[in-house]
Order: C-alpha cells, then structure tokens, then sequence
C-alpha cells in the first residue's frame, strides 16, 4: 500500500468512540532481577506451555501456580517439579500453590512472583490483569485480551497504569516466528506492491468435551472452550491469530465487515459456532475474505494470502511460506508441508517452530532489561478486529468499526465460582 495510504492513525480509529490507547512502545524502567520469578495462572494445556517456554527458553523460574481446581494444579505442579530437577533448581514450594476463586489474588500479591503469565478463560482477563497489574507485577496475558468491547475498553486503562511500570505483553507469538516476520517485512517493503484484495482461513479438528459427569457451573468452565461467553467464540478466541496477521500485514482494522456462520457439525454440548464465513473491508476497499471450521475430524491448516500488482504472499503455519511474483522467495526449510496435528496448547513445529520461544525470549528480556513491553494497543485492536465479524456474524448484517466500538453490551457468565460443586 503506498505510503500516504496506508498509514492512517491507529489511534484516532480506536479512540473515535472513547477507545483511546496508549502507544505499543518501549518504556525505560528500573533494572530487575536477573532471574525472573512466574507464576502461572490458569494451568490448562496453554498456560503450561507459556511457562515452559519462558524456563526452558529463557531462563525464567515458575515459583507458583494458581488456578481453580486443584486436579490442574496437581498435574501442573507434577510438570513443573520435574522440569525444575532437570534444570537443578527448586521446586515450588507448597506455599506457592493457590486453588480456588480467590487464586488470581493470591498469586498476584506472592511476594516470590515477578510477573504472571494469564491463561485463564478470556472472560476473566480484564479482572485478572487488572489484579496483577495493579499489584506491580508484570503480565503476560494469553489472547483475546476481553470477550466483549467493555472489556477492551477496560483493558485500555489497565494498560495506561502499566505503562512505564511493568511490562504488559498479549500472547500473539506469530508476530515473533522468524518466517512471518521476513515475510511481512518484505510485503512492507513492496514486494508484492500495493495490496488489493487478502484470504485467510483457519480450518481446525478438535478435541472432545472432558470431565462429563461435573456439575454444570464447573462443566462450563473445565470446557470453556465450548461455552460463548467465557471464550468469546471462536473467532475470538482461537480464529484471532489469523486476523491478527492481517491487521499486520495491513497495518491497521478492517473498517466493516459482513458475515454468516452456525454450529452445524458440532457435536458436543456448548453454544460457540462451528464454522463462519466474514468478509472485512479495510481501509482503501482492500478486502479479505475469511473462513472458519472447528469441528470434526480431519487436517489443521491455516493460512493467510495477499494479492498485488507484483505479486502475490502466502503465509501457511506448514507449508511452503513465501512470496510468488516478480521478487520471489520462499522461506529455506518451509517448502515441504507437514503432517501437523491439531495443539490444543497451541505448540507447532514447522512455521511456528520458533514462534513461543522468541516470544518468550523477548518478554523475559524486557523485564531483566528494564526495557519494558505494553502491547495493549495491538492486543485490544486484533481483539476488537474479531469481535467486528463475530457481530456481523450474529446479526447477519453489515456493521462498522464506528458502531462496534460505541458498543455498551456487557456479556455476563452467571457464575459463582463459590458453587461450583
């Protein structure tokens, strides 16, 4: 896109409506530790494999862990125990180990944690980062960053009061896999000149409900996935990812958005959607159409593709990875398509091999630099950027940026996390 085009601000689009964000930059603070100290909250397959990472890739120590039930924590406390032995440090200590509603309290005033990675059900991450914040702690906050436009909205003042102070990092790690970030600077650079039109798609297996027998209240949590209002929906909580790279590649939101969708093919309990299809228009008319399955048996795959004059981008997480036109090039190592089997942690090989680890890398080293991240913009953008279609999913019509982010609806859960049975 040339230049005068493409750069419209970021900030006056969000802030139209009284979203306003503060600016994805690095602040300067005080030097930390050398050795950071995580605690996990949320111990479900996502949030271990975070914290992994940051022990295995970045020199990071998991110190404590929080969540709901303690099934999880046994299993997580297990893992990490072993892994700790491996590296020849310690365990963690009994102390460290908090259970319950009131666990994201515990673990964010642990005086033995220096920032916690947030990998509970998205519906709790604006009260959850808002506890760790707000007891000085950095943040690592699995995406979507809220599940409704009063959460991002939330989210943003969270972020004001962390900036400067602590670092605040959304889990978009393909922003970080070596072969996406050639990619994109390459198409930024006019490889395949202006863009015209964009696809993407993310097609995805998935696994079976567990835990049947539980009472209701704890069925939806232990399966969140399922469940609408905790998860946002699919094409908020997992469909993201790809619409996040658009945003990338298109520096900034689409500005519209149509679309369908339904649960036909789904077959366990729940009320999220199976598949949809959204068109979104970003600025200049360039518009990508966009599709969704999450059901069933059969491959993973998901892709992203961009159309100019002189060329034209392919951006697969396996599979040939590169650019087809008058600069040709392909990512060394992508060329043969994998495998892959559905990561309900979200770990790949292939495109995404490095993906966590440089992530994980770059958090870390922003808190032992003092160099701290605050990526609430680019969180609450891609977060909003989802719910733009999943609205026109929902009401089956055309609806605008403008209207989504004047948005007041609140969704609720209904739950009492003190009854869970």
């Amino acid at each position: 896109m040339p230049q005068n085009k493409k750069e419209w601000n970021r900030r006056s689009f969000l802030g139209a409506a009284g979203l306003t964000v503060i600016g994805a930059r690095l602040a300067r603070g005080s030097q930390a530790n050398s050795v950071v100290r995580v605690g996990l909250l949320g111990c479900g397959g996502r949030g271990t494999a975070d914290a992994t990472s940051m022990m295995v890739n970045a020199g990071a120590r998991v110190t404590a862990l929080g969540d709901l039930f303690d099934d999880q924590l046994e299993r997580a406390r297990k893992h990490f125990d072993e892994l700790a032995e491996k590296q020849g440090v310690a365990g963690i200590d009994a102390g460290q180990i908090f259970s319950g509603p009131q666990a994201f309290e515990q673990i964010a005033r642990s005086s033995e944690v220096d920032a916690v990675v947030i990998a509970t059900p998205p519906y709790y991450h604006p009260q959850h980062l808002e506890t760790v914040v707000d007891a000085g702690k950095h943040a690592y906050c699995e995406k979507p960053v809220a599940v409704d436009v009063p959460g991002t909205r939330r989210v943003l003042e969270i972020g004001k009061k962390a900036e400067g102070r602590v670092s605040l990092e959304v889990g978009f790690q393909i922003r970080q896999a070596p072969p996406f970030v050639e990619l994109v600077k390459r198409i930024h650079a006019g490889a395949i000149g202006e863009i015209s039109f964009g696809t993407a798609y993310y097609y995805c297996p998935f696994n079976q409900a567990s835990h049947p027998d539980v009472p209701p209240a704890q069925w939806r949590l232990r399966n969140w996935l399922f469940d609408r209002v905790l998860s946002g929906d699919i094409i908020v909580e997992q469909n993201i990812h790809a619409i996040d790279i658009c945003n990338w590649v298109l520096q900034g939101h689409p500005v519209k958005a149509v679309g369908t969708g339904g649960r036909r093919g789904r077959s366990e309990p729940g009320n999220v959607y199976g598949h949809c299809a959204v068109s979104y228009w970003y600025p200049n008319e360039v518009q990508v159409s966009f599709a969704s399955k999450q059901f069933g048996k059969g491959a993973f795959d998901v892709s992203e593709r961009f159309f100019g004059a002189r060329g034209e981008s392919q951006s697969p997480y396996s599979g040939p990875l590169g650019i087809t036109g008058e600069e040709n090039w392909t990512w060394a190592g992508s060329e043969k398509k994998q495998d892959g089997q559905f990561s309900a942690a979200g770990t790949f090989a292939d495109n995404l091999a490095e993906a966590d680890a440089e992530k994980h890398k770059s958090f870390i080293a922003s808190i032992t630099s003092g160099g701290f991240h605050n990526q609430v913009a680019a969180g609450v953008e891609s977060s909003l950027s989802a719910m733009l279609g999943r609205t026109a999913m929902y009401t089956g019509r055309e609806v605008t940026w403008e209207e989504l982010v004047r948005s007041k609806e609140t969704w609720e859960a209904k739950l009492d996390l003190e009854k869970l049975g």
